[in-house]
């Protein structure tokens, strides 16, 4: 899975900080990996220098295999928490959309003796 990070000018964009995010949300989605081909991270500050609660934006886009992309957005005081919340509700919507194709497949009907 190929792992894409993106940030906007008033969020530090350092190493430091990618690496720590992408960690995190890694950790939270590590059991789809093998059927994800790519994963995009943007935080943002939507404040910029004025501040505010809850102004810190995560946006992940998930694309399964063969199917199409699924994104999410939180909102937080930091990007790490945004980071966080995202991960956490990319993680349940991956396992609503690989758990219905799991659910519809059948086991091979055993031969008839």
């Amino acid at each position: 899975m190929q792992v894409q990070f993106n940030s906007d000018s008033s969020v530090m964009g350092t190493e430091n900080v990618a690496t720590r995010i992408e960690a995190s949300v890694r950790e939270k989605i590590a059991r789809f990996e093998d059927r994800l081909t790519r994963l995009e991270i943007h935080v943002r500050d939507e404040n910029g220098a004025k501040g505010g609660a809850d102004d810190k934006a995560c946006t992940l886009e998930a694309r399964p295999s063969g199917g199409k992309p699924i994104g999410v957005t939180a909102h937080a005081s930091t990007v790490d928490d945004a980071a966080r919340k995202a991960a956490g509700t990319m993680a349940q919507r991956l396992e609503r959309h690989f758990g219905k194709g799991d659910k519809h497949r059948h086991d091979p009907r055993p031969d008839k003796a």
